[in-house]
């Protein structure tokens, strides 16, 4: 199996000469299963550029595994080149929107609201099919077995495990950490703290000994404190959850848009140096355009 980051940053594409190094992309990963079938998690800016190279392997058959609806993770789908030629087969998968009633084909349809974009969603040529998904019911993809993961954000969002002989992915997509909105003398604290480490631990024991954790780590400490209930994790908060489920690697991602490579590598820096007890158990990364994992 192999993994490639083709976008990293959050929130905002931040192209420039201060994000050369590890992107400025917003979300999108490619997953190659070992019969080669292809997985995308998240349409972010990042699937133009990956799109230029599938034209290299016509005809495209994806399966598109979004995590959420957020802008920065679905707004290259209309520019994904392949959904325009006749011969492709294109699965959109993600959730079900319990405030629209809809599932993933909402996606689409929104952002290609002929007032907002020019080429209309009936002009799209490939064979195009929405599936929704449902938390911890998994699915097949060739070798791959796909299981989603409901996590922590201000709209659904799946966190998506990958399996294929024996080997193990999962990306979170955007999650924060849940955290207690009692104040620890309030009578409703110990009982809502106990839901917190029960929700936890279920997501802990999805991704047990995962190969490779792929991490919301857009906040510092100090960041997170003014920007509680955005629905983004830590440096910190991915070390805690890698290590509690012991994972392999772990790459941090959803990179500030305001941090140049250098301010990346500073914070970066300044989490490992928190965090010595992970020495010899947990390979922790930046994630960065372009790089190529394999497992």
């Amino acid at each position: 199996m192999k993994v490639k980051f083709w976008g990293v940053r959050g929130s905002i594409p931040a192209p420039g000469p201060k994000t050369v190094h590890y992107g400025g992309n917003t979300t999108c990963i490619e997953v190659r299963a070992d019969d080669n079938e292809l997985i995308i998690l998240d349409g972010g800016s990042g699937i133009f550029p990956l799109a230029q190279t599938l034209l290299r392997e016509l005809p495209v058959n994806a399966n598109i595994f979004n995590t959420h609806s957020h802008w920065d993770h679905i707004q290259g789908l209309p520019f994904f080149i392949p959904i325009f030629i006749p011969g492709n087969r294109i699965k959109l998968h993600g959730s079900f929107d319990p405030i629209s009633g809809e599932g993933p084909e909402r996606i689409m349809a929104v952002q290609m609201q002929y007032s907002y974009f020019p080429v209309r969603e009936a002009e799209m040529k490939s064979r195009i099919d929405y599936v929704t998904v449902m938390p911890n019911e998994s699915l097949a993809v060739g070798s791959a077995t796909i299981t989603p993961v409901l996590l922590n954000h201000p709209v659904v969002n799946l966190g998506y495990r990958i399996d294929c002989n024996g080997k193990s992915v999962f990306f979170t997509g955007d999650h924060e950490p849940h955290t207690n909105i009692y104040s620890p003398e309030d009578d409703g604290f110990a009982e809502y703290q106990s839901l917190i480490e029960e929700q936890f631990h279920s997501i802990v024991e999805a991704i047990r000994g995962i190969d490779v954790l792929i991490a919301d780590s857009a906040y510092t400490l100090a960041e997170y404190q003014t920007k509680k209930g955005w629905g983004h994790g830590t440096f910190d908060s991915s070390i805690e959850l890698a290590m509690a489920a012991g994972a392999k690697i772990l790459y941090c991602t959803h990179h500030e848009p305001t941090r140049s490579d250098d301010d990346l590598e500073k914070v970066f820096a300044e989490a490992l140096a928190r965090h010595p007890e992970v020495a010899g158990k947990l390979d922790i990364r930046l994630a960065r355009e372009g790089e190529e994992v394999v497992l």
